[in-house]
């Protein structure tokens, strides 16, 4: 039983990783030529693991429960601007899960290179920033969070400052990522000047009572004279930050940074920020449109401001069929992983889009879609992780480049199959029960478009998974191929990976009922 600890306390999972960027910067300032990547590295993994320790404590002791419930009650901080509850330590597990296995797989892969404190240490902050996210309960902080995650991703995806890849899909990345910031920081704008607070719970009070708010010492009450919800702006306002959070989640059509980041970022880097940034977006996109924007009441009144529930349909159904058609054309391994990854934000936008008129069957998509990001954070990072693994090794990035790789690192290529087919969904991972979880929310609500646009997505990605499985097992080398050595950091995280992925299998009814808790308590 966890005993009653101070507000702050529930930032410790954030706190962990914090600590440990600022104590690799100490490090790195003593001796700012180290290469020690024992020290760094194991720093890194302790702060990540200690991150996850933390999450999980606080979940089991009941962090986030009301004391009413049995539960240690919600930590509160800075008049509600921050809320630890079910939700946010859910994904405080997601997020420094990945960030273990990234810094554990790293180990090898920056070996060779300088500036290996700087590349710990960025991770490290983008991670404190997703669990900051996490708990974010205002539309100011939660900008002020995906910031943090942001500057830092900038600098991580130009790691390799002498490869023109590297660098140029950086500043692609960085610009489109500064138009993004500033649609939402527009939308954040005009959704304060029409509700007159930040807070989620106070926008929703404006939205419900058509009164706009204010918080008096940490209190939602009405403003003095009643002024009316302007529902014009406010529309306007949630379409902008559907847009910026369409970036963040890489969601079409506002994609086209990630393959181009993806594909010239350091192959760690990739699976950090394909799987744990992409946790983040949906997070804050889960928390304000379920929180903040009540569907029944922006729809239900004599004016209406905007159907959000129709607007994730259509990402939902556009960024399935674009992302998974766009990695079934391609014709080297990391860029169709990439376009995958924009398949996957498809399916998990279907935990905002399956909803009915009214806006019932949201806890249960809402659920799903965690439930997916939990398996995915795995499965995902431990196929990008391969793929470092195989640049590490000198294989080249076309599928035929993989062709009889088996024979030569067989444990490695059976967990890449395992990741490979789960990401299809097939019940060798936890990935067939998260889609199915899915496909039932889209059922649950007569949501058949979103149901078919799933399943035949999920068909077409095996056709394209299928292709480096074949190349693996079945194809012959074209060539000569010497692996010397079989890097320890990196096979450990992807074999860590495979095993959780499996181990999803039997455990993913205990996931379920975490995510179905979560969105009960928010």
């Amino acid at each position: 039983m966890v005993h009653q600890l101070p507000p702050w306390a529930g930032l410790a999972p954030a706190f962990a990783l914090g600590v440990a960027a600022l104590l690799l910067f100490l490090v790195d300032s003593v001796d700012p030529d180290t290469t020690n990547t024992e020290v760094l590295g194991g720093i890194s993994v302790l702060g990540g693991l200690s991150s996850l320790a933390l999450a999980v404590w606080f979940i089991v002791g009941g962090t986030g429960i009301p004391e009413s419930q049995g539960g240690q009650g919600t930590p509160v901080l800075f008049n509600g601007q921050l809320v630890v509850d079910q939700m946010a330590l859910f994904f405080m597990v997601i997020v420094a899960s990945v960030t273990a296995l990234v810094a554990l797989a790293s180990y090898d892969y920056v070996a060779e290179h300088s500036y290996q404190a700087e590349f710990y240490g960025l991770v490290l902050l983008a991670a404190t920033g997703m669990s900051v996210l996490s708990a974010a309960n205002s539309l100011a902080t939660a900008f002020v969070a995906l910031e943090l995650i942001s500057l830092p991703s900038y600098a991580l995806v130009a790691f390799l400052k002498k490869n023109k890849g590297s660098v140029e899909a950086s500043l692609k990345y960085f610009l489109i990522g500064a138009v993004s910031s500033a649609v939402l920081a527009y939308g954040i704008s005009l959704v304060y000047a029409a509700t007159g607070v930040f807070r989620f719970d106070g926008v929703a009070a404006a939205i419900e009572s058509g009164v706009v708010q204010t918080v008096v010492e940490g209190s939602v009450q009405a403003q003095s004279g009643s002024p009316e919800v302007p529902m014009s702006i406010l529309g306007v306002g949630i379409l902008l930050i559907i847009g910026g959070i369409a970036f963040k989640t890489a969601a079409v059509p506002f994609h086209f940074w990630a393959p181009e980041a993806y594909e010239g970022a350091p192959a760690p880097v990739s699976a950090f920020l394909s799987s744990a940034s992409k946790a983040a977006g949906f997070v804050l996109a889960f928390r304000a449109f379920a929180v903040a924007f009540p569907i029944e009441s922006l729809i239900g009144g004599s004016v209406q401001a905007l159907n959000w529930v129709v607007a994730f349909q259509i990402l939902a159904i556009a960024t399935m069929f674009v992302g998974n058609f766009a990695a079934a054309t391609q014709e080297t391994v990391k860029r169709m992983m990439a376009y995958s990854s924009v398949g996957h934000a498809g399916y998990v936008l279907i935990g905002l889009a399956a909803l009915s008129s009214t806006g019932e069957g949201l806890s249960f998509s809402m659920s799903a879609g965690m439930a997916h990001l939990l398996v995915y954070g795995f499965m995902n990072t431990g196929a990008f992780l391969f793929i470092a693994l195989a640049e590490y090794w000198g294989v080249g990035r076309r599928f035929e480049d993989y062709n009889g790789l088996g024979q030569q690192a067989p444990l490695a290529c059976a967990a890449m199959t395992v990741f490979l087919f789960s990401l299809a969904g097939l019940p060798i991972g936890g990935g067939f029960f998260s889609k199915f979880y899915l496909l039932e929310a889209t059922v649950n609500v007569g949501a058949y478009s979103l149901a078919a646009a799933l399943i035949i997505n999920s068909a077409l990605s095996l056709f394209y998974y299928s292709r480096v499985v074949k190349a693996m097992w079945i194809e012959e080398p074209t060539g000569e191929r010497t692996i010397e050595s079989y890097p320890m950091g990196l096979y450990t995280a992807i074999i860590a990976a495979a095993v959780v992925t499996v181990l999803l299998v039997p455990g993913f009814t205990a996931v379920s009922d975490l995510a179905s808790q979560a969105v009960a308590f928010l």
